[in-house]
C-alpha cells in the first residue's frame, strides 16, 4: 500500500476527528490542522508549515454558527487559503465535504456552503467534493439550542447519516487518484432512510427527558424547499447505515 500524507482541515471538529482516525487506521500518514494544532486557515498561521510534504488536503472546517454572511466569509477565506498555501507547498489535490442541496440553496448556512463549493472549485488545485446529508450528532446540537423540557424541531424530511460513515466515503474519495469523468455528478453520501427530523429528535428527546414538538419549519432558510425534498439525496447517492435508532443505542 503506497503511504500518503494528508493533511485534514478541521481535524478537531465534529467531523474531523473522524476522518483523522479512519486515515491512521488505514495506515497514512495525517497532519491535524486545527486552531488547536496551531494552524489556522483563517489567518494563515501555521498553515505553509504543516502543508510541507503533505500530498493530499481533506477540507472539513466548518464555521460554528448559522449566519449566512459570517458564514460565507469563513468559507470564502479559508478556500483560498487553502488553495494559494497548497499550491506553494505541492499539494497534489484538495478533497472538500459539503452538503446535499447546497446547488439549490437560496440563504443560511446552506448559501454559505454554495459559496465554497464555488470558491474551491475555481482555484487552480485540482478539487473533488463529497455532499452528505445532516450528520445523526446534528439532532443533539438542535437540542442543545433550546435547553428546557420541551423543544420544537421542524418536521421536515432528511436522511441523517453518521459522521464516522461519510468519514469512510470521504477517505475514500481522497485516496482514489482517479478524477471523475466530465458531467459526472457530485458524489453523495445519505443514511439509509429517510424520516423527519422532528422524529429522530424524539428518540433522542425521550433519552434526555426532553418532549419533543415538531413544528413545519416555518422562518427557517428555504423552509420551502426543504418540506419538498431539494435537500435529500439524488438518484445517484450512496446509502449506508446505521440508522438513527441503530446509531443512538451505540450512544453512551
Amino acid at each position: 500500500m503506497t503511504i500518503t500524507t494528508f493533511a485534514v482541515a478541521g481535524a478537531t471538529g465534529r467531523l474531523g476527528r473522524h476522518v483523522v482516525e479512519v486515515l491512521a487506521e488505514r495506515g497514512h500518514r495525517v497532519v491535524p490542522m486545527s486552531r488547536a494544532t496551531g494552524v489556522d486557515v483563517i489567518t494563515g498561521d501555521g498553515l505553509a508549515e504543516a502543508l510541507t510534504g503533505v500530498d493530499v488536503i481533506v477540507d472539513v472546517a466548518s464555521w460554528h454558527a448559522s449566519e449566512q454572511e459570517a458564514a460565507t466569509e469563513f468559507f470564502r477565506t479559508s478556500a483560498r487559503n487553502l488553495h494559494a498555501a497548497g499550491r506553494k507547498a505541492g499539494v497534489a489535490r484538495i478533497v472538500a465535504a459539503s452538503i446535499i442541496g447546497v446547488d439549490k440553496a437560496t440563504t443560511g448556512f446552506l448559501a454559505a456552503k454554495k459559496v465554497h463549493e464555488e470558491v474551491l472549485s475555481a482555484g487552480p488545485l485540482p478539487v473533488r467534493i463529497l455532499r452528505a446529508a445532516q450528520f445523526h450528532e446534528f439532532v443533539g446540537q438542535l437540542l442543545d439550542w433550546q435547553p428546557g423540557d420541551v423543544a420544537h424541531i421542524p418536521a421536515l424530511p432528511t436522511q441523517l447519516v453518521a459522521c464516522r460513515t461519510v468519514a469512510e466515503e470521504l477517505v475514500g474519495l481522497a485516496l482514489d487518484p482517479e478524477a471523475p469523468a466530465p458531467g459526472t455528478p457530485i458524489p453523495e453520501i445519505a443514511g439509509p432512510r429517510e424520516e423527519t427530523m422532528a422524529r429522530a429528535a424524539r428518540l433522542l428527546g425521550a433519552r434526555r427527558g426532553v418532549k419533543v414538538v415538531g413544528v413545519d419549519g416555518s422562518g427557517m432558510p428555504d423552509a420551502e424547499l426543504a418540506a419538498g425534498g431539494a435537500f435529500l439525496p439524488g438518484p445517484h447517492a450512496k446509502l449506508a447505515g446505521p440508522t438513527f435508532q441503530e446509531w443512538l443505542d451505540t450512544q453512551p
